[in-house]
Parts: C-alpha cells; structure tokens; sequence
C-alpha cells in the first residue's frame, strides 16, 4: 500500500512542485509586510504630536481640495496611536489612500503598495496572473487552487510514507543533522521539516482553497455550520484596512455631469462619540452614513463594531455590535484570513507560520534533489551490472 502512496506522492510532487514553492515563497515574504512597510515608509506612516490635531472633516477636505473630479475620499481611519497619521481612502484606484498629517495639515503622497509586495501577492494568489477582462477563464487563480489541493494530498500521502514502525524510528526520523553530509541533511530537511510543518502547511492550504474555488468555499462554511451570504459591495471594511465608502448618495454635487463628493459634516462629532464609547479601540473609520471600531487582542483581526449615523445630525442610527450581531458568515470570513495569515495569535503565531512557510517552500526543492539523487544512483547501478 505504501508503495501506491509513494508514486501518488511522487507524480503529484514533480508537476506541481515548483509551483507549490512559489505559493509557500510568496506567501512567506508576507507575513511582516505591515512591520517592513511601517519601518520602509515610516515618514508615510509616522507623525508628530505637537499641540491639538485637526479634525476628521479638515482632513477628509483637505484631501478632497486636492483631488480630481472623478476621485472622492470615502473615508477617514484614526489610529489610537497618536503617533499615526490619519489614512484617507480614495474611491478610485482600487483601496487608495493618502496619508494626513493631522499636526501640520500636511496631504502627503497617495500610498502605492511596494512593488516587492504587490509582486509577491500576485504571485501568492494568480501566479502574477490578473483577471481576464469581459469574464473567461482566470488560469493564475485556478492553477494556484489546483496545486494547492494536490499540495494537501501530498503532504498526507508523505504521512503515511513516513509513517514509523516503532519509537526508536520515529525518534530518529525527526532529527535534522548537518554532520553525516549534505545528501542526510537534505532528507532530513524533507522528512524531519514536513512533519513539524505539517499542521500549519496543511492549515493554510486548506484555508487559502476558500478563495480559489466557490464550491470548496460553500462546503467550508457548512462545515462549521455556517451559510454563505454576499458581502455587500461598498460595505465598510472595518479591519485594519481603510474603509471605502459607499457610492451611491455622495451629497453635494461639484458640478455638472462630474461625480459627487460627500459632505463630511458632523464626522468628527461622530469620531469622538465612537470614542468616548470605546476608550480601548484600536482604529475607528469613519465614512459615508457609516462607520466602524476595531480593536487589537488575538483571534478575528478583522473583527470590528459597526455604526451608522445621520449624515444631517451626527445622531448614532445604529449598533452592530462583532460579539452579539455580527453575521455568522462575516465572522467566518475574517477567521479564515486571521487564520490563514497566522495573525490570529499574534507575533508567535506569525513567527510560526512564516518559519512553517518557509519550509513549505524547501519541501519540494529538496524532493527534487532526493528524487534525482535516486534516478542517478539506479542508473549507476544498472550500468555496473550490466559490465559485470
């Protein structure tokens, strides 16, 4: 039996194999991409507290005097850091923001991702793919689900490879050595790597499946019991993203035949409602007729109070509170990235999950060089015996 489960790993591994390193690799180097942005950018990011700072409504129009007539600010993100700079969401391009020195009223540049991270995103989710226009078939994505499933398949059929006879096996099957030759630290690094990487690997790939395939996704949500439902779209994000607001009932009109900006009155008295509601929030967003809280702690990351208020009077409307309202099928959805990315333990998990992804990356690499050091060796071994 193990022998059948051998080939399925072997034929599996070979095709798929590089493809499956770039998955691992990618998404390695994205585990810290807040922290090295934070330090790269940090003039983008950072600010200095001198006196009083200025409200939500001076910033989202002071943003919106520099903007064009077919870009609007959809939203205002305030970090309890008061070191942090207020994060202005555009409409346009896709999740754009610029940030506002809410000190000196300065509207530095519009942030564009770091072209290393938004590579290795790509990479990660399409194999630098991008949707085809007018529909057709997005081959990044599916070829990125496709060696993901047979990834999960592998790493099981390369349990029951290992699988020891006894302890003293088992025991020494887990040991990484790099003092009897490169040829033992290598299997080592196979054998001994993927059991302790293992759970991880196989938490990612079975997380990150939800985003490749609809059915794969419909069938994990019912799962764990919970039905799919579409996220509305212009909904805020409430995570520790910028928010966009909504586009439809902008306010007042620029002019004629132009697209409309809103009205930011009565957001910051909002802002300090949310406040003095939340003394130990994290981010609050503020936006059209919307806002939300989020708050920092272990588990959903992307778990977030959501409000709406009267645009005429500042009035809070409504309270949808993450622990008591929150939709089931929301809740899912942020676990599965806080899960996916390991940021729902916080920086131990993520240590975790990059080292596990790292060795993600070296599984197939070092297969490749046991599986070739194999063909070599029966090939010596067939010419010796045919000279003898």
């Amino acid at each position: 039996m193990k022998k059948i489960f051998l080939k399925l790993h072997l034929w599996l591994s070979v095709p798929f194999g590089v493809i499956i390193t770039l998955i691992c690799f990618s998404g390695a180097m994205l585990v810290f991409e807040k922290e090295i942005v934070s330090l790269t950018h940090a003039d983008y990011f950072e600010v200095t507290p001198t006196g009083s700072p200025l409200s939500v409504e001076e910033a989202a129009n002071a943003v919106a005097a520099t903007l064009p007539d077919d870009v609007q600010v959809t939203g205002v993100t305030v970090s309890s850091d008061l070191t942090r700079a207020y994060q202005v969401s555009l409409s346009k391009p896709h999740r754009a923001s610029v940030s506002f020195d809410q000190y000196t009223g300065e509207v530095r540049e519009l942030y564009k991702r770091p072209a290393f991270f938004a590579t290795m995103f790509s990479l990660h989710r399409w194999l630098l793919g991008s949707r085809p226009e007018g529909g057709g078939i997005f081959w990044g994505k599916i070829i990125v689900g496709i060696s993901t499933l047979l990834f999960v398949i592998v790493l099981v059929t390369g349990v029951i490879i290992w699988w020891p006879r006894n302890r003293k096996i088992l025991k020494n099957s887990l040991k990484i050595t790099v003092r009897q030759g490169w040829r033992r630290f290598w299997h080592g690094l196979h054998v001994a790597g993927g059991m302790y990487a293992l759970i991880l690997l196989l938490v990612m790939a079975l997380t990150g499946l939800t985003w490749s395939f609809d059915w794969y996704r419909t069938g994990f949500y019912k799962l764990f019991g919970v039905e799919m439902q579409q996220q509305s779209k212009g909904a805020p994000s409430g995570g520790k993203s910028s928010a966009q607001g909504k586009e439809e009932d902008r306010g007042e009109t620029r002019g004629k035949g132009k697209s409309t900006q809103p009205t930011f009155v009565h957001w910051q008295q909002v802002l300090e409602e949310l406040q003095r509601r939340n003394p130990s929030y994290d981010q609050i967003t503020i936006s059209n007729k919307s806002a939300s809280v989020s708050f920092s702690g272990l588990g959903n990351q992307r778990a977030a109070d959501r409000y709406t208020f009267d645009a005429r009077t500042g009035e809070i409307t409504g309270t949808t509170l993450y622990k008591k309202d929150a939709a089931a099928s929301g809740k899912m959805r942020g676990w599965i990235y806080s899960v996916h990315v390991g940021e729902w333990g916080g920086m131990l998990t993520r240590v975790l999950w990059f080292l596990a992804a790292l060795i993600g990356t070296s599984l197939p690499l070092t297969g490749y060089y046991l599986w070739i050091r194999r063909l070599r060796h029966k090939s010596f071994s067939k010419t010796s015996s045919a000279h003898r």
